[in-house]
Formats: C-alpha cells, sequence, structure tokens
C-alpha cells in the first residue's frame, strides 16, 4: 500500500493556488505531463501484485513449487514494501525525487519482465525487484503530487488513489484471460511489465531536471523512536499494520480459497476484481462522510462492520453466495483512504508527517507479512481454509479497536504533537 501524503495546511505547503517550489520548470506540457503521469503511476502499483493472485494456482501446477514457496510468494510484496520503503529518502537525497520514481519504473518493469521466464527462481526473484519498484513509488508519489501541485493536492491524492483500485481490478479480471490468451501463466504476469515500461517513459522528461534535495521543516529530525514513544503514533502504526495484513490476506488468498471450492479461476479472479472494484465507488462516499464533525469515526466502523461481515460469509456461505460476501469484504478495505487522511492530517510540518508515514509503512508492511505467509501457512498444514479466516476476523476486530480509540473525543480529526513524545 502506498504512503501517506502529508497535510495541505502543513507548514510546508503552501497557500492555495500559490505553486511550490519544484525542480522541473512549470510549463503546461509538465504539469500536464505530470498529471498523466500520476495515473500512469497508479495504475502499476496494485497491478503487479493482483494480476498474479488469480494465477497463482496455475503457477504452482505449472512450475511445481511446494507449500513453502506457496506461503513465501505472496509475502513478498509487504516484507519488500517494509525494507525497501524505509531506504526510499536516503536515495531521494542522493539521486532526487523525479529521478528516484523514474528508477522505481524501470525496476518494476524489469522485475515484472523477468517473470516470464518459466522459473521458481527468475519468479521470486523478478516479484522482488518488482515490488521494490513500488516500494519506492509508495513513498516518493505523495511527496511528488504536494511538491509540483500543492494547491491540488486533494484532487490529484484522491485521482491517484482511485486509480490504484483501477489497476488491481483491470490486472485481477484480466490476468487469467490473459494467461490463456498467451498460453502461459508466467507470460501473463510478464504482460504488465509494458503497463510499467511506458510509466517509465512518460516520466523521462520529469526526471531530466530533477535535482537532490531535502524535505524542509524541523521533522526532518524526528527518528522512528520518537514517533513509536507517542500514543498517536502506535496507534497510527497499528491502524496502518492491520489494514495492510487484512487487505493483501485477501488480495493474495482470495482466488486461492474460491478456486479450492470449485470455482473456476477465470471467475475467482473476477470475484478478485469485483471486490477492488467496489472499493471505488465507497470510497467516493466515505471521503465526504470523513470530513463531517465525527464523521471519520463512523467511516471507519462502516469498514469495520463490513469487513468483518465479509470474512465470515465467506467462511460460512456457501460457493453460491460468495458475491455477496466480496461485496462486503469490497467495502472493508476501502478503509485505506481513511487511513491516508489520519496520517495526512498528522504531524506539525510535511518532514515530520513524512517520518510518521515512513515508520507507519515500514513497521506495519513488515508485521503485516505475517497475514499472506500465515494464511498459506495455516492451510498448508490443515488443508482448510476456515482457521485462517477465523483469525482474520480477529484482526478486523482489533482494527476497529485501533479506529475508536484514535479517534476518540477528537472530532475525527487525531493529530500527532510534538508535546505528547516522551521527555519532551
Amino acid at each position: 500500500m502506498p504512503a501517506i501524503p502529508p497535510s495541505p495546511s502543513a507548514p510546508a505547503a503552501t497557500s492555495e493556488g500559490t505553486a511550490a517550489p519544484h525542480a522541473v520548470p512549470r510549463t503546461r506540457f509538465v504539469v500536464v505531463l505530470g498529471v498523466i503521469a500520476i495515473v500512469l503511476v497508479g495504475l502499476n502499483l496494485r497491478a503487479g501484485i493482483a494480476s498474479a493472485a488469480a494465477l497463482f494456482h496455475d503457477l504452482q501446477q505449472v512450475l511445481g513449487y511446494g507449500p513453502l514457496v506457496a506461503a513465501v510468494l505472496p509475502s513478498i510484496p509487504t516484507l519488500t514494501f517494509a525494507f525497501a520503503g524505509a531506504a526510499t529518502a536516503w536515495l531521494v537525497r542522493r539521486v532526487g525525487l523525479e529521478r528516484t520514481i523514474l528508477l522505481a519504473l524501470v525496476l518494476l518493469a524489469a522485475g515484472l519482465g523477468v517473470r516470464a521466464i518459466p522459473s521458481v527462481g527468475m519468479l521470486l526473484l523478478g516479484t522482488v525487484a518488482a515490488m521494490c519498484g513500488i516500494a519506492l513509488c509508495n513513498v516518493t508519489m505523495p511527496s511528488f503530487i504536494r511538491e509540483h501541485y500543492a494547491h491540488r493536492t486533494s484532487l490529484l491524492t484522491g485521482t491517484y488513489t482511485i486509480t490504484m483500485s483501477v489497476g488491481a481490478t483491470a490486472a485481477s479480471a484480466l490476468g487469467v484471460p490473459l494467461a490463456l490468451q498467451l498460453q502461459s501463466p508466467t507470460l501473463g504476469l510478464a504482460a504488465w511489465s509494458l503497463l510499467a515500461a511506458v510509466s517509465a517513459l512518460v516520466f523521462i522528461p520529469l526526471a531530466l531536471g530533477s535535482r537532490p534535495r531535502n524535505l524542509p521543516g524541523a521533522g526532518a529530525g524526528l527518528s522512528p523512536l520518537q514517533v513509536l514513544r507517542t500514543r498517536k503514533g502506535l496507534l497510527i502504526t497499528g491502524l496502518f499494520t492491520v489494514q495492510a495484513l487484512l487487505a493483501y490476506s485477501l488480495i493474495s488468498w482470495l482466488p486461492v480459497i474460491l478456486i479450492s471450492r470449485g470455482m473456476e479461476p477465470a471467475m475467482a479472479g473476477l470475484l478478485l476484481a469485483g471486490m477492488q472494484l467496489v472499493t471505488v465507488p465507497f470510497t467516493l462516499v466515505l471521503l465526504p462522510l470523513a470530513a463531517r464533525p465525527r464523521g471519520l469515526r463512523r467511516a471507519f466502523m462502516l469498514c469495520c462492520v463490513t469487513v468483518m461481515a465479509g470474512l465470515a460469509g465467506l467462511a460460512l456461505l456457501p460457493l453460491s453466495l460468495s458475491v455477496l460476501a466480496v461485496f462486503f469484504l469490497g467495502l472493508g478495505i476501502s478503509v485505506f483512504p481513511l487511513v491516508l487522511i489520519v496520517i495526512s492530517r498528522s504531524g506539525q510540518d510535511a518532514a515530520e508527517t513524512t517520518a510518521i508515514s515512513t515508520v507507519a509503512q515500514s513497521v506495519g508492511y513488515l508485521v503485516a507479512t505475517a497475514g499472506p505467509f500465515g494464511m498459506g501457512l495455516i492451510h498448508g498444514l490443515t488443508g482448510a481454509w476456515g482457521l485462517p479466516l477465523w483469525l482474520l476476523v480477529v484482526v478486523a476486530l482489533a482494527q476497529m479497536v485501533l479506529c475508536l480509540a484514535l479517534t476518540a473525543g477528537e472530532s475525527g480529526r487525531p493529530r500527532v504533537l510534538r508535546s505528547e513524545r516522551v521527555g519532551a
């Protein structure tokens, strides 16, 4: 999942209608090209993950790997996001923001392309490389939006988030048909490298004029330990962790669960696509609700209740009613943009918000790896999906508790303040 854009009201942000300083000259061509690039990058950030989920069953049959690799493969995205995302700030300081994004897109295209080779080693290597590219984009794209479109941050962040869902939906729906057309699940995975390559080409003009630079603000020296020593820092990190664990567990294993119960792989891919498509209109409902007094808490509760209903339905309902369970799951994983709102409102300046976001992602994705890996491991040991699904219900309950604690008594507008730090 992506990094969180700093609050438009933070001191580092410019006022409405005033452009922020940037490295690339602000011609109309660059402005339009930047918007196109934002859309293209958004389309890429989940396509490489969602396209594989519906093909895991076929990949295991064709490549012949065992239960351990089957459990490790869906865990690579979150594990890579944790480590590669933490190194992004260092890379930006040395090569520049736009060049880092271009490098990420090249890495993504190369990693996805390598997966065309029908080998377990190349599948794992290509997945790690591609996920490193996505991890770099996760952290840098919100900063790119803020720096170049300070007066349109909310609009372009919403566009960016929605295009992520659109890309995931398309990849989920087309993954199996594309593999069948190419007569190879590995070629079906590699085909998505073309989208990443086009995005990289579009980003080249933006990267040519970039220079290494640091984010301004007092929060630049904020350490991960300082973030985690605040109550709100812990709550935000915990919330990011559980929502990532739920989302990536479902994206990774939902088609396999449905296929194991007798559903055709193409239909299972369509249901995965449907789950992610539901997030688009529901996000448009949640965001206005979250803007109202106490509305953020209500929006959180809607997501928590629906994801629990979806998980229970997936565990208890017959295969013929799986569409209903998947619909509720789609409503539930729409919590992600609400988490964006929470972190974007936290911190006193852009650098402090970025520090909070980086800690939440690094710790959150690292712990969230236990979701996809644990589900695969438990299924391998028990041969059933009931126990993993009920454990996810427990995680969803923990998410509800964190949401309640985070929004308690604050009119749905949580903030992380320096005065909260221990010893401040």
